[in-house]
């Protein structure tokens, strides 16, 4: 077959299958071309998922008939001063998002610029272009998309439902919406009330305003803003406090420049930055904002300009590891488990009787017979709850306790919880949780002083496994050294430990080992040695920690308490379990219709 130049519709076409994958993507070019023409407000409307029709309005710098001609042709593009293809300050860049729209679709452009007597239209259907013509339009741009895919049928076949489709339209619109709380926006459509995102002031505050009517009020209750800077590369925007978590990695916004993209080092840097505070099925909400010179990074390694590419990546990610970090050490203390608003939501009153009920079928009704009990024996009976699982009289407190953060240790019930008092109200608190991420810490600590001090055994523990665990543990000897953790093969089926961390006092060697070697098989090559090291930390913490069961003196559960206040992070376990809950005297008085 000889080689032939393909006719211009066809290639427009071909471009389109890049560029135009559903109704979303044609709603994201459409809505960054708005913006990048300064637009203070942009109106989105959708019908049948978006394959209907599409309409976007703004109030930009609308275009002059001159450039509304070039702007469906490919390659002609506004976003560009000169032919650096590095120097791009917009959203857009690639100058094919309304011509591969116009290939496969009916596209109508209305637009009138501040320099013209009136607007200017003009269509575009399946690649083929109407005659520029005047209109009536009072300011900047308004363009509809009609029929998509109708000039390629078969992309039909691979679009989900209308629902679906509205809902990655929603979602678009949401990201660019992150990205520039300073626009406002309005979407509607698909049957729906119309939403709307005012325009909010400009910085931090108006950004978390936005994030919060976006993202909701939880986030906006648990936001923990973060800032890192260096050579040129600023990090900033917001991340949850560590109990506000979902199950899949859906809730991490990620923006580069003002473009919302979904970048793996970014991802990978965030999962990084809260391996600390989070269960391994878990993960964080946050709103990040990295932004840097436009040659420093690459936003057309994609068609649909989704992903990135940094000229100095280990920069950006160590600088999105110390801001999350920085910030969460920060608000260390706090968690959605502490608050009063889920706190108080896990209480339910007590179901009242019905409206039928006869009070004489109640268990304190007196029954006649010198051998029934009285009322008021049955009375008594109601508040016979078995021995305490603690000594619970009140010790002697003296006043500068009760000011303390976490108050004065008052009791311990069922050898797991510590219940002290505060000035204004009562903390509950996890022994097992709380002890744990201090001893976390400590080790942490002493890694990055002068390595973790050990004790050694008089006579080693020798502990049996399979061949396969053996070599794993073994294979990672040098590693579990810098705890303090010494182990040596002992034949094709045992380990003997001849060392172990100071920290732990006495510990149970077989299961730490046991826990140690279960994480190592989930390890690859490509884990970093430092989280690798954070995982042994974090295990060893979790087997030396004071365990639920064990009955504490005062003196014990207020030194705890003292060492939690002083311990980075400690709002939460290494596993992200909350340590603790707290309810106010006013929570405390709604509970009971005090208040």
């Amino acid at each position: 077959m000889p080689v032939r130049q393909l006719p211009e519709t066809i290639v427009n076409r071909i471009a389109a299958g890049e560029v135009v994958e559903r109704p979303a993507s044609v709603v994201k070019e459409l809505v960054e071309n708005a913006i990048d023409a300064g637009a203070s407000r942009i109106d989105i409307f959708s019908d049948g998922g978006g394959r209907r029709k599409i309409v976007i309005a703004d109030d930009g710098s609308g275009m002059t008939a001159a450039d509304l001609a070039l702007a469906v042709d490919r390659h002609a593009t506004s976003k560009l001063d000169d032919e650096d293809l590095l120097a791009i300050r917009t959203l857009g860049f690639r100058g094919e998002a309304l011509p591969s729209i116009g290939a496969v679709a009916k596209l109508s452009i209305t637009t009138r610029h501040a320099s013209e007597p009136h607007a200017w239209a003009m269509r575009v259907e399946g690649g083929d272009k109407t005659p520029i013509a005047p209109a009536a339009l009072t300011q900047g741009t308004r363009v509809e998309v009609a029929d998509l895919f109708f000039a390629t049928p078969a992309r039909l076949k691979f679009l989900k439902t209308d629902r679906t489709e509205a809902e990655a339209i929603r979602e678009v619109v949401r990201r660019l919406a992150m990205a520039r709380p300073d626009v406002a926006f309005t979407l509607a459509g698909e049957e729906r009330a119309p939403v709307t995102w005012a325009a909010a002031l400009p910085g931090a505050p108006g950004q978390l305003i936005r994030l919060g009517d976006i993202l909701g009020a939880d986030f906006r209750a648990n936001a923990i803003e973060v800032r890192a800077e260096r050579e040129g590369v600023v990090v900033e925007g917001f991340a949850a406090a560590p109990s506000l978590t979902k199950a899949n990695a859906l809730g991490q916004y990620l923006f580069v420049n003002g473009r919302p993209v979904r970048d793996k080092l970014i991802l990978g840097a965030v999962r990084a930055a809260y391996s600390d505070y989070l269960p391994r099925d878990r993960h964080p909400v946050v709103a990040l904002f990295v932004t840097l010179d436009s040659r420093e990074v690459d936003a057309n390694v994609h068609p649909a300009k989704t992903e990135v590419r940094f000229r100095n990546a280990g920069l950006v990610r160590a600088l999105i590891v110390h801001a999350l970090k920085e910030g969460l050490a920060r608000e260390g203390r706090r968690t959605a488990a502490n608050s009063a608003g889920s706190v108080i939501s896990t209480f339910r009153p007590a179901s009242m009787p019905p409206a039928n009920w006869d009070w004489r079928s109640s268990p304190s009704y007196p029954v006649g017979g010198s051998a029934a009990p009285s009322f008021a024996e049955r009375a008594q009976a109601a508040f016979d709850v078995g021995a305490p699982s603690a000594d619970i009289r009140p010790t002697e407190v003296t006043p500068d306790l009760l000011d303390r953060p976490l108050g004065a240790a008052r009791t311990q019930i069922h050898e797991t919880y510590i219940v002290s008092q505060t000035r204004d109200g009562l903390i509950v608190i996890d022994q097992h949780a709380a002890h744990e991420r201090i001893v976390y810490e400590r080790l942490k600590a002493s890694l990055d002083a002068n390595g973790v001090q050990r004790q050694i055994l008089l006579i080693p523990d020798i502990v049996e496994m399979d061949e396969a665990t053996v070599e794993r543990l073994v294979a990672r000897a040098e590693e579990l050294a810098k705890f303090g953790l010494v182990i040596e093969s002992f034949g094709p089926g045992a380990v003997a430990v001849r060392e172990t961390p100071s920290l732990l006092g006495k510990t149970d060697a077989a299961g730490l080992l046991r826990d140690l070697a279960e994480h190592m098989a989930e390890w690859d090559e490509a884990l970093p040695l430092e989280r690798r090291l954070m995982h042994v930390a974090a295990t060893m913490a979790c087997h030396g920690s004071v365990r639920a069961g064990r009955v504490l003196k005062p003196e014990e559960m207020n030194a705890l308490l003292r060492e939690m206040e002083a311990t980075p992070n400690s709002g939460q376990c290494n596993h992200g379990r909350p340590t603790y809950v707290e309810l106010t005297l006013t929570d405390i008085e709604k509970l009971f219709g005090r208040r």
